[in-house]
């Protein structure tokens, strides 16, 4: 997997939460406590921020007490911009003696301001969100080893905790098994990937092949989805990433509560079926053998009965194991027994 070499983030983290209202536009923070909680020092904010994490809240200099090394942009907006509102506490930052890691579409270094310290301060600025050069075309040609690929009705509810969840469990029961990262959090959380939303499109079926190359026949990747098939805006990154990875087994991801798309309310969430009768049609171009392992629900709005209840019922109507992979329990287990099967 391609790694972030040269110019690697340094933990550990103070994780940036800007002037964020909504939870949802702080994915990347939430992340990083979630899946790498020992690199994570504590939370910076300015003041009209709402969003918390349940860090200890520090000033860059009170990080760099407790060991931070590197301030991360935890926030992840729409069009993926550097707010000016921002930029002087990125520059207290850097003044503080930390890094800055972003994960956005925006160039730290294109911020003049922000260019220019860390050259005056010899700090660094690092862009997650930059793909390898010199990716191929696809080939389509199938590769040795096992993939997984996690898939979405929507955007935003899932696909990377359900993939990294999924890789955990197979870890645990002694499989041989990788998660694939295909966005900035991933990337952070990985130590290497490829941000899919920022490979040109014609080569995006060929990165997502050389995320996942061949690979021994009992190896498993565990590969991080993106958007949603019918997404109007972001299906194209969906579509390339299915072809590429040629996955064996897909799991789709989905919340019950969302049903409009998230960023463009005209259109509503498809169903399940749809996603699954779609996903099969298409990515059986690249892989005939493309089944179905199972659907991974969001249901942390539900208390432990309720979430039993719901996932009981759906795995009921659609005749497939339906689990919430954050929660884990015997439900989650028959998920995973349904992936391994051969």
């Amino acid at each position: 997997m391609p790694k972030q070499k040269g110019n690697a983030p340094l933990g550990p983290y103070l994780l940036f939460l800007g002037d964020t209202v909504e939870r949802g536009y702080a994915k990347t923070a939430f992340g990083l406590r979630d899946w790498a909680p020992h690199q994570c020092v504590g939370e910076f904010a300015l003041p009209d921020a709402t969003v918390t994490l349940d860090l200890p809240r520090l000033t860059p200099a009170e990080a760099v007490d407790r060991g931070a090394r590197s301030l991360v942009i935890g926030v992840a907006n729409t069009g993926g911009f550097i707010a000016e509102a921002w930029i002087p506490a990125l520059v207290e930052a850097l003044e503080a003696g930390l890094d800055i890691v972003s994960g956005m579409h925006a160039k730290l270094g294109q911020i003049t301001e922000l260019r220019y310290t860390a050259e005056r301060l010899g700090r660094r600025l690092i862009d997650v969100r930059t793909p390898p050069v010199d990716i191929p075309i696809a080939t389509g040609l199938k590769r040795s080893g096992k993939r997984l690929l996690t898939v979405g009705t929507d955007c935003a509810l899932g696909k990377k905790y359900t993939a990294l969840a999924i890789a955990r469990a197979l870890s645990a029961r002694g499989v041989d098994a990788d998660f694939r990262a295909t966005g900035q959090t991933g990337i952070m959380i990985a130590g290497g990937g490829i941000p899919m939303d920022a490979v040109v499109a014609d080569f995006a079926a060929g990165a997502a092949e050389i995320l996942s190359p061949d690979a021994p026949a009992d190896h498993w990747d565990v590969i991080e989805g993106q958007g949603s098939i019918l997404h109007p805006a972001f299906s194209g990154v969906s579509l390339s990433l299915l072809h590429g990875s040629q996955p064996d087994v897909f799991v789709v991801c989905h919340d019950q509560r969302r049903t409009r798309v998230l960023g463009d309310e005209e259109f509503a969430v498809p169903t399940i079926e749809e996603i699954i009768r779609l996903t099969i049609a298409l990515g059986s171009r690249t892989n005939p053998r493309i089944r179905c392992g199972g659907v991974a629900l969001n249901t942390s709005y539900l208390s432990a009965e309720e979430a039993d209840a719901l996932c009981a019922s759906e795995s009921e109507r659609l005749c497939l194991p339906v689990a919430d992979p954050i929660r884990g329990g015997p439900a989650f287990d028959r998920l995973i027994d349904e992936c391994l099967k051969p």
